[in-house]
């Protein structure tokens, strides 16, 4: 088994309570399906950032690129995009890209 990290890019955040309580009911059916596969459930990423290069410049980063994150641990790459296909944050047109990690301490 190996950790992923599911990076959301885009999409919107809901605007109305009733829209609010509908997304998060879809996150914890998710989450629910996915059981002991989720390591991390994450959070969204404010729309503020920035990055810092090798030689220590400090930039913004465009707004809404990256907009949150998730763990899930699965068997392969193949699994866990498998897993990343229930995601509710794809029904607000956001996108999911699917990372596998690796241990080096």
């Amino acid at each position: 088994m190996a950790d992923f990290v599911l990076l959301y890019r885009g999409g919107s955040m809901p605007e109305t309570d009733e829209a609010r309580a509908a997304a998060m009911d879809a996150w914890t059916s998710w989450f629910g399906t996915l059981g002991s596969a989720v390591k991390d459930p994450g959070n969204p990423f404010t729309e503020t950032a920035r990055s810092i290069s090798g030689n220590g410049a400090i930039a913004d980063v465009a707004a809404g690129t990256t907009t949150g994150y998730s763990i899930i641990e699965a068997d392969s790459l193949d699994a866990a995009v498998d897993l990343a296909k229930g995601c509710p944050v794809l029904q607000g047109g956001a996108e999911v890209h699917v990372h596998e990690t690796f241990q080096v301490m």
